[in-house]
Order: structure tokens, then C-alpha cells, then sequence
């Protein structure tokens, strides 16, 4: 038997297995390609916040990448949590000799508002690592950070997207979850524009929803499909699994990254 498609995430891991690498392997499982990791910290985490973070040092993430990379290979790499200046030029280093398709999820703040990328590490992220990127997927927050754009309306997003595309990266995907309304994103090359929009779901359990999002992505471009298709797909499986997110613990749930198989609980 054949392999299936092959998809790595260089991530965080999130303890309480809604988020992170977590989310990054349930997803790519879910989808059908084979999903990998390398770890870049270790977080406390559960339904109501974070309680610590411990990065980890730059050798054993460059270990990592090379461990998996050298020996079985990629079609498909995911960005998710680098918390510091050095983790993000590392990484961008390692990626930038790869050769596949890679999604930066640009992840800046977790869903209860804790910093999980260090403001001393911004710069790297613009000069180093989305200039690497197929995909970036920041969330409106995300951009704020990144370029200073303010966005509060559905009217401001192609210039949040002319903001992150001026650094470098092939299409930016303009998450607009935290607009009212629809839950509409926008994702354009510069040339062409791609506006997908689902219902929004009366549902407070989506802890994980850009890890999510973006791993969808990898694992759709990872079997070949084009950005366009491979993002509305994507966009598809995510808000299914919003619409399936349940409670666990005390705070947010998980989205449902099982939904997809028809399991029941």
C-alpha cells in the first residue's frame, strides 16, 4: 500500500488537546493525509486559559525538522506557535530549503487573550517567515499586530490583506471570525479575490479554530489541490467543526475535529 500525503506542523502543543499540535494531528487524521510534528513548546493549557509556556531550544527544533524531512518527507508544512525571534528564523531557515507548500498561521494570542509570540519576535515573523509562505492566516487581531492595521468592518479587509501580502507571502487569508455577521474571510494573491462566508454558529466552544483552519489547509494542498480549492475546503471542515465544538472543562471547548468521520459521542 501506498502512503498517504504527508504534512508536518511546527507547533506548540496545547495540554488540554484542543489547540496546537493537538488540533494540527486530529485534523490532518480527519482528512486523510499523515501528519507529523515539531514541537517548539510545551504549554500548560486548558478550557480557561494558559497557565505557563516553556519554549524549546532552537537545536532540538531543528533536530526535529530534519529527523522527519530527511528521512520521509514532505508535500506540505504548517506554521503554528514560535514564540520567540530565534525559533521563527530558525524555522524559516529550515523551511526555506524544503521545497513545499507552506501555511503560516501567525499565531500571536491565544482564544483567552494570553501572548503566545513575543513582541520581540514580529520582525523575524515579517522579514523571515511569511515571505515563505503559500498561505498566511491571520486573524483580524493578527494583523493589528503584525502590520498595524485596524480592522473593524467587512470594508477594511482587502486592506488588511494589501497589508500582509506586502510581506512577501504568495496569498493572504484574512480571517474575519471577530467581525459580526457572517463569519466571512477573505483570501486573495492581489490579483484575484476569494470571499468565503458560512453562517455563524451560536456556539462559544471553538478553542482551536486557527490551528484548525490552517492545517486543513496544509493537508488539502498536500494532495495536490490548488490554494483556492484547498482554502474553501478547509473553510468547509472548520465550520463543521465549529458547529460540533463542545464543552469540556470549566471555560471554552474544543471544535470537533472528528465531525467530518460521522462519529458520535
Amino acid at each position: 500500500m501506498s502512503a498517504p500525503p504527508r504534512v508536518l506542523t511546527v507547533a506548540g502543543s496545547d495540554s488540554g488537546g484542543g489547540a496546537g499540535i493537538q488540533a494540527d494531528l486530529k485534523t490532518m487524521l480527519a482528512l486523510g493525509v499523515h501528519g507529523m510534528s515539531v514541537l517548539t513548546a510545551v504549554t500548560a493549557q486548558n478550557s480557561l486559559g494558559v497557565q505557563g509556556a516553556w519554549e524549546l531550544p532552537v537545536e532540538a527544533v531543528r533536530a526535529q525538522y530534519r529527523s522527519v524531512v530527511d528521512d520521509i518527507g514532505v508535500q506540505a508544512v504548517k506554521t503554528g506557535m514560535l514564540a520567540s525571534a530565534e525559533l521563527v528564523e530558525a524555522v524559516a531557515e529550515l523551511l526555506a530549503g524544503t521545497g513545499a507548500p507552506v501555511v503560516v498561521d501567525p499565531v500571536g494570542v491565544s482564544k483567552h487573550g494570553d501572548a503566545l509570540l513575543a513582541a520581540s519576535a514580529l520582525d523575524s515573523m515579517r522579514t523571515k517567515l511569511l515571505p515563505l509562505a503559500t498561505v498566511a492566516t491571520p486573524n483580524l487581531d493578527e494583523v493589528a499586530q503584525l502590520a498595524g492595521v485596524r480592522i473593524e468592518s467587512e470594508d477594511g479587509m482587502r486592506r488588511a490583506a494589501a497589508a500582509v501580502l506586502a510581506y512577501g507571502p504568495r496569498w493572504a487569508l484574512i480571517k474575519g471570525g471577530h467581525l459580526p455577521g457572517e463569519a466571512v474571510d477573505l483570501l486573495t494573491d492581489g490579483a484575484e479575490e476569494h470571499w468565503l462566508r458560512a453562517p455563524r454558529h451560536d456556539n462559544r466552544h471553538t478553542h482551536g479554530t486557527g490551528c484548525t483552519l490552517a492545517s486543513a489547509i496544509a493537508a488539502h494542498l498536500a494532495k495536490g489541490r490548488p490554494v483556492p480549492e484547498a482554502v474553501a475546503a478547509a473553510k468547509e471542515y472548520v465550520t463543521g467543526a465549529i458547529a460540533s465544538g463542545f464543552p469540556l472543562g470549566a471555560g471554552i471547548g474544543p471544535v470537533d475535529h472528528g465531525w467530518a468521520l460521522g462519529r458520535s459521542r
